[in-house]
């Protein structure tokens, strides 16, 4: 994936990713503040991701976790806040929901805020059927 748009450049390509900068984005999340930065790493290299950049600067993320086949996971969405409020998050959406390798996949995610821009992209909200388990990291330090 090679989009542009607007001076920013939307791409699947991993080695573009500013690892830093990324961890930046997420110890300042509500949902990923408590990762260790190795774990952040980590599951970047072990996923799919896609960035958006601007003069050769991250300034978004998306992680997908997914088997290719049957579902894929959207998780560790994030515009650095400097660049909010510009259309960014509904692009980077937008060209993840309408590709080749996603469109015909079942896809989930989990927000506690921003369900109006997921609801955009055909995502449907469901109370219930699906269940979380808290890693064992997070449950021990309470």
């Amino acid at each position: 994936m090679h989009i542009e748009f607007d001076g920013f450049l939307i791409s699947d390509n991993k080695s573009l990713l500013d690892y830093e900068t990324i961890c930046g984005f997420l110890l300042r999340s509500y949902w990923a503040s408590k990762r260790p930065k190795e774990k952040i790493i980590r599951s970047f290299q072990s996923s799919e991701c896609v960035g958006v950049y601007h003069d050769n600067r991250q300034v978004g993320v998306a992680r997908l976790v997914t088997d290719y086949e049957t579902v894929y996971w959207l998780c560790d969405v994030y515009v650095d806040e400097d660049y909010r409020a510009r259309g960014i998050g509904k692009k980077l959406i937008e060209s993840i929901t309408t590709s080749d390798k996603y469109k015909n996949l079942f896809g989930i995610l989990g927000t506690k805020d921003a369900h109006g821009l997921y609801e955009e992209y055909q995502f449907v909200k469901d109370n219930g059927r699906f269940m979380g388990r808290m890693p064992d990291f997070l449950r021990e330090k309470q």
